[in-house]
């Protein structure tokens, strides 16, 4: 007998998963905005960060990768109630709509520049276009989804060993689709960062899609709870191996530090720009053993989580104007002037070089931003739920 795994529809360990990725993510963006020093140092750099810095960061990098690893699972489980044709123009629809959103409407929740001087091409945009991948490689079945997957995931740490071109149109196109971390083009007055290379994050997501199939109506609970432990297990010894050789899957090997810890931290400190095979085994591993447990999960911190969970893009586009919004009282009620709302050195209007706390209040700070956005989510996820109208899939 099936357990009540949906929501009406819906998948609650998804929810449950996914709202708390989205919380944690809200960490970054805050420190991202509110610590002081966040734009002239990298508090992954061994040398000069801290640990709880550290941690502040690192524990972040599991948001993106099981944000996009779950977009794929949702697509699949959506999937079923749409012939293939019906999904593939779906996603391609969505995932053209995402790239418009991060280029209109999360870079200005970023910058706060109605002129547009600054574009940051990050998630949303590489969902977007693995959306438009997914869907064309549908057409030819889901083994080549599944195959695709895996040879984008396991095969592009390669280009750290054989380097593509890098100048000119094609080391534009190999730079977008394969290797970038954060490259600047300035395009006139304006400047773009690519910060998320597309096909790396495209493998997330097709094998997310693939391993959707495991929430198929046919599919006992036995049988998936063992198959997603075993593969989350199987991810994490596989991390723990490869990574120890330094042998491949990263670019950036592990080394001893001097200081009491710092060996561990160099360990586990593996690359998102763009995500490596060992960042992906690392934090997708747990994310499945995770699904496992939390697939007959009750309680209130369970309903909290899917609160947010039901409703990540509409989250995710607040939460970027309300940590902005609170940078802009923040801005004027330190008596920053009109004058200093653009910094030469800042690419965010109202975040001049300089302005921010330290940790303890970035973390108030971000328990203020979750803690806001807890109604307007519940209130939309209800909206969506008694509601039908078109456009409520795309948001």
């Amino acid at each position: 007998m099936q357990p009540n795994l949906t929501a009406g529809k819906r998948i609650v360990a998804i929810d449950i998963l996914r709202g708390a990725v989205m919380i944690i993510m809200a960490l970054d963006h805050v420190r991202d905005f509110f610590h002081i020093g966040a734009f002239q140092g990298d508090p992954l750099n061994l040398s000069a960060t801290t640990t709880g810095l550290f941690f502040t960061r690192w524990i972040t990098h599991f948001c993106a990768p099981v944000f996009v690893f779950l977009s794929g699972m949702s697509a699949f489980i959506s999937g079923q109630r749409k012939s293939k044709a019906e999904l593939s123009l779906f996603l391609i629809k969505r995932g053209a709509w995402l790239v418009v959103v991060e280029l209109v409407i999360i870079s200005f929740a970023l910058s706060f520049d109605p002129l547009y001087h600054f574009f940051l091409l990050q998630v949303i945009w590489a969902i977007g276009w693995s959306m438009i991948v997914l869907g064309l490689l549908l057409r030819l079945g889901y083994k080549t989804v599944l195959i695709t997957g895996i040879v984008l995931v396991a095969a592009h740490n390669l280009t750290d060993r054989y380097p593509l071109p890098s100048e000119g149109v094609p080391g534009i196109l190999s730079q977008l689709f394969l290797t970038t971390g954060g490259i600047v083009y300035p395009v006139g007055e304006r400047i773009i960062v690519a910060a998320y290379a597309i096909l790396p994050w495209t493998g997330v997501l097709l094998l997310g899609y693939a391993a959707g199939a495991l929430y198929k109506q046919n599919v006992e609970e036995a049988k998936r709870r063992r198959w997603l432990l075993g593969a989350g297990t199987g991810l994490i010894i596989f991390f723990i191996i490869l990574r120890w050789s330094n042998w491949y899957g990263d670019p950036r090997p592990w080394s001893e530090q001097e200081r009491e810890g710092f060996t561990l931290l160099s360990f586990i400190n593996t690359a998102k720009y763009p995500p490596s095979l060992l960042y992906v085994c690392m934090t997708i591993g747990p994310a499945l053993i995770l699904l496992t447990l939390m697939e007959n999960a009750k309680g209130a911190i369970a309903r909290i989580m899917m609160v947010y969970g039901k409703v990540p893009f509409f989250y995710y586009v607040l939460h970027f104007f309300l940590i902005h919004l609170l940078c802009v009282v923040v801005f004027f009620a330190q008596g920053y002037g009109v004058d200093q709302i653009r910094d030469p050195g800042s690419p965010f209007l109202f975040v001049p070089v300089g302005f921010g706390f330290e940790l303890p209040v970035v973390y108030l700070v971000w328990a203020l931003v979750v803690s806001a956005l807890y109604v307007p989510c519940r209130w939309f996820g209800k909206y969506k739920a008694k509601h039908k109208q078109w456009w409520l899939s795309y948001v």
